[in-house]
């Protein structure tokens, strides 16, 4: 129902009144310092500690800051609401000293403040899916796991009101990188206490008009699938510097109705562009299309509680039997890079030492082992995916090379993305489309999401020698000694097909020539107070 409201709201904009042209959002926006977005998904709360979808943290990063922020060039930790730090020589404790920053009530952001948020992601009841992103933290998986309900065993000391320090339980290289993420930004400590228990989720202090952040901007409007207006938020510590004044979020989940907004004036930049109208505009239009690296996999996450998925023979004849390079080149048209590991190439200088090969014989054989020759007998599972069209045109390539190689049928269901993200986290499916962008430059942002305890696991696979190599590759000071540890631990879920790659990703979108400052990002963030239109 989405689209239509849309494209009604554009043609109602676009309206003569006589010979007059009206302007176009995005012309209007050029004059007001208006940057319209397409987003794909209505967001699930804007609370940054019980949100995962990558659509919600690109609305996030733009009401929160944290210790540092991310640069969207390097990929590297610059200051953020901490304007300097120490650093012990054994790595283990960082002493922050926060700027004298301000939350939209215009109470002062505090050490407290960051404490509190820490507590909070950690503590059980709250269930943060995102809460193992702060082990690192001395004592915090103990707490969090609630072997202990004492938060003074957690490596956070609160020294003074503008002071933080932070205990590691093992050095992390690339910790200050780990503190822009938004599993680390703070909530102000007032504003969620007056609404209640803050250890549980929707207790309504990010609804509109009681919503408090620090980020460069605040929430103006918030039309459920419609739009979300942010507006330019005074208090920001650096708010002279955001050229921008608001940002408005669309919630289009088809990139064919964005192509279609974009062309009309209604967007300055979409979520994706299809890739069969990459090539036209490459032709017509080179300077509207964007194809930027990104670090970021597409993949099959198999339901191994499930009855015959529960058989490593399977899921590896399934993983085998994906010709992933004629669906990187003849479905995607070259936009995306063929996949047979978890962990993109050259992830921080790591490269996985193990493939899933594409090997039709072995799939067959494999799967006549399970009990199933040229698929007699094999069940009809479906593939779950949310509603992007791409998404269809690539597990039907791969529904017909399973069936054409193994004899097997599968169904294909795309469902609304929060039911589609419900269903995986509760593990109500059998087969999963599932993406996942890095969250920092490093290996480990890919290989913690299937430890055991991993809120993101989301396959029901739990491996008590993978979790080893993980801790272990985590304490190792050595780059090439953990290297080899987390190849090893990629090696192991590889083989046991737990999932199967599809391909690396790029992030590919229309932008408009007026927009300035959108640089490409490894991560895929942009924060839009380095954003500007002219």
């Amino acid at each position: 129902m989405r689209a239509p409201l849309l494209l009604l709201g554009l043609a109602a904009v676009l309206s003569l009144a006589g010979c007059t042209r009206r302007e176009s959002p995005a012309e209007e926006g050029r004059r007001t310092h208006t940057l319209h977005i397409g987003n794909y998904a209505e967001p699930r709360d804007l609370d940054p500690h019980v949100v995962v979808a990558y659509s919600d943290y690109n609305i996030l990063i733009a009401l929160f800051e944290g210790l540092t922020v991310i640069d969207e060039a390097t990929s590297e930790a610059r200051p953020g609401i901490a304007e300097s730090w120490d650093i012990s020589p054994d790595g283990l404790t960082y002493v922050f000293h926060l700027r004298n920053a301000l939350w939209s009530d215009g109470a002062p952001v505090t050490a407290e403040d960051f404490a509190f948020s820490i507590q909070r992601i950690l503590t059980p009841k709250l269930a943060s899916e995102y809460s193992y992103m702060l082990y690192p933290l001395k004592g915090a998986e103990e707490f969090n796991l609630g072997k202990t309900t004492d938060f003074s065993t957690v490596g956070v000391q609160v020294i003074d009101p503008k002071t933080l320090k932070l205990t590691l339980g093992r050095p992390t290289p690339y910790f200050l990188t780990l503190l822009g993420h938004q599993a680390w930004y703070p909530v102000q400590k007032a504003a969620v206490l007056k609404h209640g228990d803050p250890f549980i989720r929707s207790n309504g202090w990010t609804k509109p008009g009681e919503f408090v952040g620090n980020g460069a901007f605040v929430p103006e409007s918030w039309i459920q699938d419609q739009r979300l207006v942010v507006k330019k938020n005074p208090k920001y510590w650096n708010a002279a510097a955001n050229r921008l004044e608001r940002v408005v979020f669309y919630p289009i989940a088809s990139p064919q109705v964005e192509e279609v907004n974009f062309r009309s004036g209604l967007l300055h930049i979409t979520y994706e562009v299809l890739p069969d109208r990459i090539d036209a505009y490459r032709r017509e239009h080179p300077e509207q299309v964007r194809v930027d690296p990104s670090l970021e996999t597409l993949f099959i996450r198999f339901n191994v509680t499930k009855p015959v998925l529960n058989d490593k023979r399977v899921r590896q004849a399934l993983a085998r039997a994906i010709d992933r390079e004629t669906i990187a080149s003849a479905v995607l048209r070259h936009s995306k890079f063929p996949a047979n590991s978890l962990i993109p190439p050259n992830t921080a200088g790591y490269n996985s030492p193990y493939k899933i090969p594409s090997d039709f014989a072995a799939a067959r054989r494999l799967l006549a082992e399970a009990g199933y020759p040229d698929g007699r007998g094999f069940p009809r599972f479906e593939i779950q995916m949310n509603t992007d069209p791409a998404n269809m045109l690539i597990f039907e390539a791969v529904q017909q090379m399973w069936r054409k190689e193994l004899g097997i049928e599968v169904s294909l269901a795309q469902l609304e993305n929060r039911v589609y993200l419900d269903n995986q986290h509760s593990l109500a499916y059998e087969i999963n489309r599932s993406r996942w962008v890095a969250d920092y430059n490093d290996p480990s942002t890919f290989t913690d999401l299937f430890l055991s305890n991993s809120g993101n696991n989301d396959t029901g696979w739990k491996n008590a020698d993978y979790d080893r190599l993980v801790d272990a590759a985590s304490r190792e000071p050595d780059r090439a000694k953990r290297f080899e540890l987390l190849g090893r631990a990629e090696t192991l879920l590889l083989d046991e097909a737990v999932i199967a790659p599809i391909y690396f990703g790029t992030r590919t979108f229309l932008i408009r020539p007026e927009v300035k400052g959108w640089v490409p990002s490894l991560l895929g963030i942009h924060r839009y107070q380095t954003v500007w239109l002219e």
